[in-house]
């Protein structure tokens, strides 16, 4: 009887430490996933990179601002300020000491400038964008094309030379042959906008994506303006503070993610350089 009890005791030990060793197995595998689904919850979460300073050119500012929402909301505790203004005002402010973590320019020029300054590590681009003629709406003074004698006595807005959009209206004007003297240049495309919107002018020349994020005017194509395409530059700045965060938000914009919502805006694909 000894002996049959001391077996049994043997037995029920064994079987206790069996559940024992898969209560402890079950105990980690539990422990294993909900590390896994912690994990998986930063990374969904993405990382807080603090404040994130970011130059970027004035036909930026609305895709920009959905941009800089979708950033933030990816990346927890982020924080992305911009500075939204005319790419040549926005190198100038930079070799001056402006704090910027990355500068988004509208042009290769300015960005080349702001390399030849020693201010930018390596560039690239990032989107491309094309000019169009915008009226009011409704077109009161009957502007009908891009032509030397459809713009006589017609008041016509641009951008000044050294600004990316006036450099390549500049360009495009020799390239069709057409002459004008405009009442107005201005030194970013809000604004060139903004004096047609409120009628102003009579016509400008803008971004297309301008006119896109425009319910005030209304766009007439101009020729051989797919000839001249502007290559938006970017570029980290050597002097900044969060290289980090600069860094990530240049990758989102070109991720997919990011290319998407600039094509929402209007602008179109990135150059291979």
């Amino acid at each position: 009887m000894l002996r049959k009890f001391g077996t049994g005791l043997a037995l029920v030990a064994a079987a206790a430490m069996a559940l024992s060793g898969c209560s402890s197995t079950d105990n980690q595998k539990a422990n294993d996933a909900k590390s896994e689904t912690s994990q998986s919850t930063q990374a969904d979460q993405g990382k807080n990179l603090g404040n994130v300073t970011i130059f970027a050119a004035k036909s930026l500012t609305k895709a920009f601002t959905e941009l800089g929402k979708e950033f933030e909301k990816q990346n927890k505790g982020t924080k992305v300020t911009f500075s939204f203004d005319g790419s040549q005002n926005l190198v100038d402010q930079i070799h001056q000491g402006s704090p910027a973590d990355a500068l988004f320019t509208a042009d290769q020029k300015n960005m080349d400038k702001a390399d030849k300054n020693g201010d930018v590590e390596a560039n690239k681009s990032y989107a491309t964008n094309t000019l169009v003629m915008v009226v009011p709406k409704g077109n009161p003074a009957g502007v009908k094309e891009f032509t030397t004698d459809a713009l006589k006595d017609k008041k016509l807005v641009v951008c000044a030379v050294g600004v990316p959009c006036g450099n390549a209206t500049k360009e495009l004007a020799e390239m069709a042959g057409v002459k004008f003297t405009p009442v107005s240049e201005e030194q970013n495309v809000g604004d060139t906008l903004a004096k047609v919107e409120t009628g102003e002018a009579d016509a400008g020349i803008v971004y297309k994506t301008d006119a896109m994020a425009s319910d005030k005017v209304e766009a007439i194509k101009l020729p051989h303006a797919d000839m001249v395409v502007n290559d938006y530059r970017v570029a980290l700045t050597k002097s900044a503070k969060n290289k980090e965060g600069g860094k990530a938000f240049v990758d989102f914009i070109l991720s997919d993610a990011g290319q998407k919502i600039l094509e929402k805006y209007g602008f179109t694909a990135p150059t291979n350089k």
